[in-house]
């Protein structure tokens, strides 16, 4: 029978690895768990191969992704699984714990470039409008999804926002990002004035004692990721929107709006805090997606 207990040797070797992540890389939390889940699957496996993960060999990582794909997986998850197993064993080579890296000479599984899914301008004003700003709740959401998508900011950033991170007079929020590195974004006449009316007539509602960060849950607390997912999940079915809502589906459409406003990609880059421009490049794919669209649709010789 096999167990889907990782021994307590290979845990604490999981967290002594994540705790050096920590520290050296600064990485987020919900990056720390994903390594983690993916690290300890592979332990798992190995467990049932009857071996371990410092005794794994190259045939055993071939043979694992095999099965992953076997299993219809994802390739861009297949090959996310594969990119923390590099990052694990260069650390235990680093190390002196293996003498092998067992990753080395395999090849990622192909991945073809997905376009991110987005809305379009007006899907945005009508989402914007979907929250009941007459209630405290509805205020906070709208004032959330305006920052949301006034500043491109990721769910964990937003959520995060503490009470001077947002200067309204100046109009900038500053933000910090993946690897704890701060960035400050405009946030727009509207955000500033919703949030000065959450400021004014909701979020003193929400207190329940003190709290430093900006935006509270019913409970006083500061929101969780979770929790403003199924919130803006729930405004999408709301307005019957064709794309599955989620946050990041809001900061793609921050970029892809500006793009299509012909704003400079380096300055979207600045503005999304990515590190490497290849990675805001794919906007400009999104936007010539759009162009070609809106030309079949409405040029007679489309």
């Amino acid at each position: 029978m096999k167990t889907s207990i990782v021994p307590s040797s290979e845990t604490r070797l999981l967290t002594q690895y994540a705790d050096m992540l920590m520290l050296e890389r600064g990485l987020s939390t919900a990056t720390l768990s994903a390594y983690e889940s993916d690290l300890r699957q592979f332990a798992l496996w190995m467990q049932s191969q009857g071996s371990s993960l410092l005794a794994a060999s190259r045939m055993d990582v071939m043979a694992y992704l095999s099965v992953l794909m076997e299993k219809a997986m994802n390739p861009r998850s297949a090959a996310r699984k594969l990119s923390a197993l590099r990052r694990f064993y260069a650390w235990l080579l680093r190390e002196r714990m293996i003498t092998e890296d067992p990753t080395l000479l395999i090849e990622a599984p192909k991945l073809g470039r997905a376009l991110p899914k987005t809305l379009s301008e007006s899907d945005v004003s009508e989402l914007l409008a979907a929250p009941d700003t007459q209630s405290v709740l509805g205020l906070r959401d709208r004032a959330m999804l305006e920052v949301l998508y006034g500043c491109g900011l990721r769910v964990s950033e937003i959520v995060s926002l503490t009470m001077d991170s947002a200067n309204l007079s100046e109009g900038v929020v500053r933000v910090w990002g993946k690897g704890s590195k701060e960035r400050l974004v405009p946030m727009g006449q509207p955000a500033c004035n919703w949030v000065r009316r959450y400021l004014r007539d909701a979020r003193p509602d929400l207190m329940k004692g003190q709290s430093e960060y900006l935006f509270l849950s019913s409970r006083g607390r500061a929101m969780t990721r979770q929790t403003f997912w199924h919130r803006i999940k729930r405004y999408g079915q709301q307005i019957e929107l064709s794309v599955q809502l989620s946050p990041h589906v809001i900061r793609h459409a921050f970029a892809t709006h500006l793009v299509n406003h012909d704003a400079d990609l380096r300055v979207v880059q600045l503005l999304l805090g990515h590190s490497d421009l290849s990675t805001t490049q794919i906007y400009t794919h999104v936007a010539r997606q759009r162009m070609k669209s809106l030309h079949e649709e409405h040029h007679p010789r489309g």
